[in-house]
């Protein structure tokens, strides 16, 4: 009944994407005990892009830790995120770690896509990205010819993308900044809520409910975090 597949079909969608968005507003709620989107994070200062990116030597192709529809767990991909920590210079326990924050939500690409047809400017893969960052982040470097639609398939390619913006944050930290928080505290932040808030916070701006949120989930995960990279 060729009449009938294209309302079928807007049916199923629309099934598909409140069945997301009503998990997401459980998981929000803590009856999964997951928290509310970090995309959305604390709106004090405004936000501003992250220093301009220098040249990697490292590509990133399909990576064979690619997604599937298998139960997601952070600590499987930890040779990816050894491999782009020695690569930028950055913590694996925090690149770790940040994905333990970002696991609130099931990362399954069809569920992702279905999602960011109800909410457009939603992140996607495992380390919750947004598209002007990873365009943004991309510029020089071995996946230069990615893009941001990849990042559902190719759990490796978020983690290189992830390593490599947290690897920008931290260029520009100014030299002398609050002692309440630690560099990794600031970096985290900064992947959170973005390069404006994470100076501002450097400067020693009060921290927003959730800000403080996340900053608390961080050290929550630091020390499974650690295990899963093998951190001393």
């Amino acid at each position: 009944m060729p009449d009938s597949v294209g309302p079928r079909h807007r049916r199923w969608l629309t099934v598909v994407v409140l069945a997301v968005a009503l998990y997401v507003v459980l998981r929000a709620a803590g009856l999964f005990g997951g928290d509310d989107d970090s995309d959305d994070d604390t709106p004090s200062p405004a936000k501003a892009s992250a220093s301009a990116p220098t040249p990697s030597a490292s590509a990133s192709g399909p990576s064979p830790a690619a997604a599937t529809t298998s139960p997601y767990d952070p600590a499987a991909y930890a040779a990816q995120v050894r491999t782009s920590a020695r690569q930028t210079g950055v913590s694996a326990q925090l690149l770790m770690a940040i994905l333990y924050n970002e696991a609130y939500k099931p990362h399954d690409p069809s569920l992702e896509r279905a999602w960011q047809k109800y909410k457009p400017d939603a992140a996607f893969g495992i380390a919750n990205m947004h598209r002007a960052t990873f365009d943004e982040v991309k510029q020089g470097r071995g996946f230069a010819g990615r893009r941001w639609e990849d990042l559902p398939d190719d759990r490796g390619l978020a983690i290189e993308a992830e390593a490599w913006y947290l690897h920008d944050l931290a260029a520009g930290l100014p030299a002398r900044r609050t002692a309440a928080y630690t560099k990794d505290d600031l970096l985290a932040l900064g992947y959170n809520t973005g390069a404006g808030n994470m100076l501002a916070f450097a400067r020693g701006t009060p921290l927003g409910d959730r800000a403080r949120s996340y900053l608390d989930r961080l050290h929550a995960n630091w020390a499974r975090a650690g295990q899963a990279v093998g951190a001393p």
